[in-house]
Order: C-alpha cells, then structure tokens, then sequence
C-alpha cells in the first residue's frame, strides 16, 4: 500500500513542522507550505490526496486558498485550522466549510483529534 500524501499549510515553521512530523510517524507522505501561494503552486506540480491549511495566513490567506482548491480540485480534501482572528472563530469555521472543508480544526487541537479528521477526511 502507498502512503498517503498530505500538503500542510500553516505560516507558523514550528507548528507546520509539528504537525508533518506527527503525520510522517503515522506513515504519511508530507509536504509542507508557509502560505496559501506556495501551496497553490505545489498543487500544481503534483498531486495531494489531503490538504492541511491554517486560514490565517500573510502573503494568501487559507479562504482564498480554499476558494482555489474548490474550484481547481473539487474533489480534494480539506482539512482547515483556524485559531480565530478579525471575527469570531465561529464566523471563520461556517466560512472554511462554505469553501469546502472537510472539516475545521479550531487551535489548540490534540494529536489525536488531527490524527482522526485525517482518517476521517481520507475515508472519504
């Protein structure tokens, strides 16, 4: 069986890192991206089975990379995370599912709790 492969997108290097790290250890094929622009140029060059994205980001911000994998990748999943920000946290969950997200993860999240929505996500 191939691993599975998943694109974290996140401007926090520690997090991002935290987050690929915990996946690589449960057998996934991790790619990593600063911001909604650099994730959108990896899409283009190769194929992800999953989406990992912060919605608050400089440069892209995960609403509109997400508006972008909707409209690009329909069938891809999205998994979006989201610590809050300009409105109520609230706001940005109905917003990121609007958009297509599989499912939103408010921060601070546990291992487990990733580790399930990406099974869940992958399930399909």
């Amino acid at each position: 069986m191939t691993s599975r492969s998943i694109l974290i997108v996140d401007d926090e290097a520690s997090l991002r890192e935290l987050l690929g790290q915990l996946l690589a250890n449960a057998g996934y094929q991790v790619t990593e991206a600063e911001d909604g622009r650099k994730a959108g140029a990896l899409l283009k060059e190769q194929a992800f089975d999953l989406v990992i994205t912060d919605i608050i980001m400089p440069e892209r911000d995960g609403l509109e990379f997400l508006a972008e994998i909707h409209r690009k990748h329909p069938g891809l999943r999205v998994i979006a995370m989201t610590g809050g920000g300009h409105i109520p946290r609230e706001q940005y969950v109905k917003l990121a599912k609007s958009l297509g997200a599989h499912t939103v993860l408010e921060k601070p999240f546990g291992n487990d709790k990733l580790l399930a929505a990406v099974t869940t996500a992958l399930a399909g």
